[in-house]
């Protein structure tokens, strides 16, 4: 697979209304291609988790157009955007976001589990991938019992158990030191991006900017230009 993953034209969100009216958003204009991983960066409430958000589905925009593989998301029917959050988009969040109450390998079979797969078959699978993030040792022990690097390596085998096109990951390391940030990222980098993918990075952390494709600069609603990756 190559060409264009994800196309964003004029896209346009707001908050509130009247006086109190914020616009996040202000006609965003984006494109990443298979087999990127693309940073996000700028200030806190400059709209990057905003335009995630818009981006994989969550959150409507007031105007503009989301294109996935070429498909407009937001002109979608509720059942088959649901679908495709649930086959096309895996997410990676700062806190990790796993079920105190699961074992390691029950959160990471939770997307097969809501495709109503079998359970045995779920957990299988699930293990398989644990076993990508070298975590298979740690199948059944409770999100309180993990590290949080571990913890984020379950949230990423929890992302790619489904095998999505798309990942989005919003602020990976912001919960991590600065080494285990790193390798989270470089074993992302390596193992998780190949050219049937693509990966969108929100962060605020200069330690891992060397691992993008491209960085792209965001302040006030807005892409403003891009960065230069470290050597």
């Amino acid at each position: 697979m190559s060409g264009i993953a994800i196309k964003a034209t004029s896209v346009v969100k707001s908050f509130g209304e009247g006086s109190a009216k914020v616009m996040a958003l202000k006609g965003l204009e984006f494109e990443a291609r298979f087999g990127e991983m693309v940073y996000i960066v700028g200030p806190s409430g400059s709209g990057k988790t905003t335009f995630l958000s818009v981006l994989s589905g969550i959150l409507r925009p007031d105007s503009g157009t989301v294109l996935v593989e070429g498909a407009d998301i937001w002109s979608m029917p509720a059942n088959a955007l649901a679908a495709f959050r649930l086959n096309k988009i895996g997410f990676v969040f700062q806190d990790y976001h796993l079920f105190p109450r699961l074992t390691t390998i029950e959160n990471t079979a939770i997307p097969l589990i809501l495709r109503r797969r079998d359970w045995d078959q779920s957990l299988r699978e699930a293990l398989g991938y644990l076993d990508i993030v070298g975590l298979k040792e740690r199948a059944q022990l409770p999100p309180v019992k993990l590290s949080g690097g571990e913890q984020q390596r379950v949230a990423i085998s929890r992302a790619i158990v489904g095998q999505p096109d798309f990942l989005v990951f919003d602020e990976p390391t912001a919960s991590l030191d600065g080494e285990t940030g790193r390798s989270i990222v470089r074993f992302v980098k390596e193992k998780v991006l190949n050219d049937r993918r693509c990966i969108i990075v929100v962060t605020h952390d200069s330690r891992i900017y060397e691992f993008a494709s491209r960085i792209l600069t965001m302040e006030d609603g807005k892409l403003t230009g891009t960065m230069p990756v470290p050597a």
